[in-house]
């Protein structure tokens, strides 16, 4: 853990409170709107986390999906509502990018929507070679979506 004013950033997944986590994914982003809680919980167990806390709070999170040797991919980043424009997506990306775990890769991606600017103050661009790239959705291996059912 390292500190900022009143703010502390965590890897440690113990102090990330998966319930805040799950809430603003669910319910407050485009990208990940109903998503179940459990997979939410299986996406942090299995990530390179990073939390913010405030008061012992989580306020900010981001994690990457990455084989801790060539390659990440950085998802789900977030400030809670109540605490942006402070910079904590900026020191979020900062510590991200000098952690010891998450040093030497050669390529680095993410999707967004809304934040290119941010990440292009970080080295990251339009892909050299968007042909290149291809993707695949499914659904859960048990034939349920990712997502929550829709109530009736």
């Amino acid at each position: 853990m390292d500190s900022a004013g009143a703010y502390v950033f965590t890897t440690d997944r113990d102090a990330l409170d998966i319930d805040v986590i799950h809430r603003f994914l669910s319910s407050e982003s485009y990208w990940a709107r109903g998503v179940r809680r459990e997979v939410v919980a299986a996406c942090v167990r299995h990530s390179f986390c990073l939390g913010v806390l405030h008061e012992r709070r989580l306020v900010a999170f981001a994690r990457v999906v990455t084989d801790y040797a060539t390659y990440g991919h950085v998802m789900d980043v977030f400030v809670l509502p109540e605490h942006r424009g402070r910079g904590l997506g900026k020191r979020m990306m900062e510590r991200m990018f000098a952690h010891p775990d998450l040093q030497g890769f050669r390529l680095w991606t993410l999707g967004t929507g809304d934040a290119h600017g941010l990440y292009a103050r970080y080295g990251f661009a339009t892909p050299a070679h968007p042909e290149r790239w291809m993707e695949r959705r499914d659904a859960d291996p048990q034939g349920r979506t990712w997502r929550e059912a829709p109530a009736k």
